[in-house]
């Protein structure tokens, strides 16, 4: 059954495309009043302009996630805005420098900690503090497989996806007497702006490396269902759900690939 969300306040970060957009136009379909958070200004105006075509209620704030006053700024806009804040998807993530450790340079790698967990740390010590005032709330943060298994050549990124998950299951616990849960998800492939540059950048058209990233469910994922995850998690059906990570993988992790 769908989660009626009405008279309450999502704010998506990243959601000016990918599965930011999808997470925020599903809040928004089952009711939720959505605060738009990109660094993009156009994304995120297209994003609102689908919500409203759609008949959902949208605001769009510009915000960089992984500056503290901005970060502040926007969670207290959505806020001001719409009274409360409810649910958070803590979503901006980028896949970092690529080759190996020994070649990484410092200023990537502190880039790469910065976009992907940087951001969820200080979404969650701004997010945390407004649910508490409406006595609870849900948050999402995006890992990936690469924050549940090795990945060569990613280093940089599976060390700041692995840093997401450990930060939501320290936060789950500091707050799950106090109504607040806190989950990630942990997206496989996904058809995204990000994964198409990454296939275009390694050549990715090679049958073999395709059917290495969608084994064993034979696709990738959509959007869509990535946000399916991400809102349920949010979601009233999920209320005894917090400190999971939950891989959204088409199978991935239960394959000969998976690590213990």
């Amino acid at each position: 059954m769908m989660q009626d969300m009405s008279g309450r306040v999502a704010l998506v970060t990243a959601s000016g495309s990918g599965i930011g957009r999808a997470s925020a136009m599903l809040f928004a379909s089952r009711g939720a009043s959505v605060m738009v958070v990109d660094i993009d200004a156009k994304g995120g105006e297209e994003t609102i302009a689908l919500i409203r075509e759609a008949g959902g209620t949208a605001l769009f704030r510009q915000a960089d996630a992984t500056d503290e006053a901005s970060v502040k700024a926007m969670i207290d806009g959505a806020v001001d805005a719409f009274g409360r804040l409810d649910f958070a998807h803590n979503h901006v993530g980028h896949g970092g420098p690529e080759g190996r450790i020994t070649d990484i340079s410092l200023e990537d790698f502190d880039r790469c900690h910065r976009l992907n967990t940087v951001s969820c740390f200080l979404g969650m010590k701004h997010q945390v503090p407004r649910m508490l005032e409406i006595g609870g709330g849900a948050i999402v943060n995006t890992s990936s497989l690469a924050g549940i298994i090795g990945t060569p050549w990613l280093s940089a990124y599976v060390s700041a996806k692995h840093a997401v998950v450990g930060l939501t299951k320290a936060a789950a616990l500091e707050f799950a007497t106090r109504n607040v849960r806190v989950n990630a998800i942990c997206p496989g492939a996904t058809d995204t702006p990000m994964l198409r540059a990454a296939m275009d950048r390694v050549g990715a058209t090679d049958p073999e490396i395709l059917k290495s990233w969608v084994e064993p469910i034979g696709r990738i994922a959509t959007a869509q269902e990535q946000a399916e995850a991400a809102v349920w998690l949010c979601s009233d059906a999920a209320s005894f759900v917090t400190g999971h990570i939950l891989p959204v993988d088409g199978g991935h992790m239960a394959g000969n690939r998976a690590s213990n």
